[in-house]
């Protein structure tokens, strides 16, 4: 039986001739496709497998019209992107339900709007089956663009820009933590503690998770003082600047919920740099249960959990029930796909 030349890449013919079948069995097979007994099918599989035949991705997508890749987009910039643990555990969930998938990821992020023709121009442009898109905006233009490039998409996040949800709009599947359930989880705590002057450290107020956190702390403290809230951007460094604010406006305070670890750790250090002791002094709340902070803070962090792989892995699997034809199941608020994962406060030193 003739074999591969040295060297030379094993063809669909090749495949063929081992496994005493035609050309066409060979591909409808490695396709995917249906209509071959399974006896022939496993014949061409060993063969495959025997000369190690790697299909040719460009004839696989004219049969199959699927590329096998899928993008994720990170509405944020590449300084944030490789700065905040939170992109890269959900970005390791994401990679490892796609390879599950046997699909390749494409990672693209948003430096700036003028990055929003380019990324139209690929999705546009047939190179990916689908899309993920996480951190988005809710003055960002990134949902359009993808609207206009027809590509299947998934978002992390509940949908915040103008027009989504609305009557008649299409429905947008997405994945989210229960943030504002979280968050009075968060207060209530520090209420039980004994604390009554609670601040609270929010997220930017043009992101949805940021602002379902401040409500779950509004929900709580019903009559809550102005002075006791403070605008931060999910940095470590605007963590350490609101807190400064807070101390200036109100030093009495007692107590802070932040909206995510990162800015924890940023009210830490400005806690210990005026003499504050935590939780003595001041009890120290965060968001995200980001261990490789959490645990490494001086006290360790208390904080709120939300399974960041997970969503990851979640959203991978709605994008594949779409891909694969199959209807989205209703979800939070009866959109369709949209899924919305449990918080859990993790109690360590800090409160």
């Amino acid at each position: 039986m003739p074999e591969p030349a040295s060297g030379s890449r094993p063809t669909l013919e090749a495949v063929a001739a081992r496994a005493g079948v035609s050309r066409a069995t060979v591909s409808r097979v490695v396709n995917g496709g249906a209509g071959v007994r399974r006896p022939l099918a496993d014949k061409v599989r060993r063969a495959v497998e025997e000369l190690g035949y790697i299909p040719n991705q460009a004839a696989r997508t004219l049969v199959t019209r699927r590329t096998g890749a899928v993008a994720v987009i990170i509405a944020e910039p590449e300084f944030r992107v490789f700065s905040d643990p939170f992109f890269e555990k959900q970005v390791r969930g994401i990679s490892r339900e796609l390879t599950a998938h046997d699909a390749q990821l494409v990672l693209l992020w948003v430096e700036g709007p003028g990055d929003h023709e380019r990324i139209g121009r690929y999705l546009g442009g047939g190179h990916v089956d689908g899309a993920l898109a996480f951190s988005v905006h809710n003055d960002d233009a990134l949902p359009s663009v993808i609207r206009r490039a027809h590509v299947p998409t998934v978002f992390g996040g509940r949908p915040g820009w103008p027009g989504a949800g609305a009557p008649g709009a299409p429905a947008v599947p997405y994945v989210d933590a229960d943030n504002r359930g979280g968050a009075r989880a968060a207060v209530r705590h520090l209420l039980s503690l004994g604390r009554e002057r609670v601040a609270h450290i929010a997220g930017p107020p043009d992101q949805t998770s940021a602002m379902d956190r401040l409500d779950g702390y509004r929900d709580v403290l019903l009559d809550a003082d102005p002075g006791l809230i403070a605008q931060g951007d999910f940095t470590e460094r605007s963590g350490a600047r609101a807190m400064a604010e807070l101390l200036e406006r109100r030093p009495g305070l007692d107590a802070v919920f932040t909206a995510n670890d990162l800015m924890a750790s940023g009210a830490l250090r400005v806690l210990r740099e005026r003499g504050l002791r935590v939780p003595e002094d001041v009890a120290l709340v965060g968001f995200d249960d980001m261990t490789s902070i959490a645990e490494a803070t001086d006290p360790p962090l208390t904080t709120v959990r939300q399974d960041i792989e997970g969503m990851g892995r979640l959203m991978v699997r709605l994008l594949m029930r779409v891909l694969g034809g199959q209807e989205a199941e209703p979800g939070a608020g009866g959109a369709p796909g949209s899924v919305i994962t449990p918080t859990e406060l993790v109690r360590r030193a800090s409160a």
